[in-house]
């Protein structure tokens, strides 16, 4: 069984990171929290098609197209011109140690957002942790940024506008769109660059707390009894080895002192979407405001390039669990017309 390796002590957690990730004393890990893998093709439900594209020998993408991109045809049966569409690039959450751009959950998300854009879509697998820590997930993200950018697929050739890539991604995976947004390998302003990104409950945090945060952090003495039963580290402390100053880390708190200047966000547009009921959200809508100073030299947030979107009355990634929730609902929309948007 696993864990179980007889009196020795090996079946000791001594990470728990549950419901997403639990480390074993022997080594062995346990992910809780099991997610489908759905296998790509034509998804009846929204008419969009999909495939998998290897890009290495541990990573792929699933690239989507909806029905607007695969109609050949017009009245007179004459092959029409392609329709150049926005490009969707999406990366899954999971805390960077579980879930796939196969994931039952973000198959059927990607599928739904394509439709209701339209746009052709590339969710990214990228390596997880601990088997590989990182900044594995960060350069996996980015060689899949580099190839969608490269228009190296028939489909992206074809049908993809790249002056039009945004890069779309909820809790670790709105982190990703951050890293990959402020890289110096990643321009705006020309074709195969960024239009904008989207950030769906990101995963950012920081050592003090604001807004309501404080509420929400764990009393010293539960912190204390819940080391004893093994969880030693932030989770961003332990899939990151080499973080600078733990949560503090540029790449888990982009408004730390000492931070990169956010008006090197290498995109035109920024959406956060923050949930009420999320203990991230304080962290989100304080992003969002730093980032529309930053791109308007200090005026007013307001003036800013910079939308959010609070749903009311849910938590965290609440749209992946229950799609059809009119407050899903919504979130799709709103983010199908931000990338929509001329």
């Amino acid at each position: 069984m696993p864990g179980a390796t007889g009196t020795n002590g090996d079946n000791e957690v001594v990470h728990d990171f549950s419901p997403l990730l639990l480390v074993y004393k022997s080594g062995h890990l346990e992910r809780p929290l099991i997610m489908p893998f759905d296998l790509p093709g034509h998804d009846a439900a929204t008419g969009v098609e999909s495939k998998d594209v290897p890009l290495s020998p541990s990573t792929f993408v699933r690239l989507y197209l909806p029905p607007e991109a695969t109609s050949s045809g017009d009245d007179d049966g004459e092959k029409k011109k392609a329709t150049k569409l926005p490009v969707v690039v999406y990366f899954h959450g999971g805390g960077f140690v579980m879930g796939s751009a196969g994931s039952c959950v973000y198959h059927r998300f990607v599928n739904d957002l394509v439709a209701a854009c339209p746009a052709v879509a590339v969710s990214v697998d990228y390596r997880l942790a601990p088997e590989h820590m990182l900044p594995a997930a960060y350069e996996d993200s980015l060689a899949a940024l580099k190839w969608v950018l490269s228009a190296a697929d028939t489909w992206l050739a074809t049908h993809g506008d790249l002056a039009r890539v945004f890069l779309v991604g909820d809790s670790a995976g709105g982190n990703i769109c951050h890293h990959l947004a402020m890289h110096p390998n990643v321009k705006q302003g020309a074709a195969g660059s960024l239009k904008g990104i989207v950030l769906i409950h990101p995963w950012f945090w920081g050592k003090e707390p604001i807004g309501g945060e404080k509420e929400h952090r764990r009393p010293r003495a539960k912190r204390a009894e819940a080391e004893v039963r093994g969880r030693k580290k932030h989770l961003w402390e332990f899939v990151c080895p080499g973080a600078v100053d733990g949560v503090d880390d540029p790449r888990m708190n982009p408004t730390a002192p000492g931070a990169p200047a956010l008006e090197s966000l290498a995109c035109e547009k920024v959406m956060v979407c923050v949930a009420e009921g999320d203990h991230l959200r304080w962290r989100g809508k304080a992003y969002a405001d730093a980032v529309a100073r930053a791109k308007k030299g200090g005026e007013s947030p307001a003036a800013a390039a910079v939308e959010v979107l609070e749903s009311e009355g849910v938590g965290h990634v609440f749209f992946l669990l229950d799609p059809e929730m009119e407050e899903a609902k919504e979130l799709l929309g709103r983010i199908a017309a931000f990338v929509s948007a001329k």
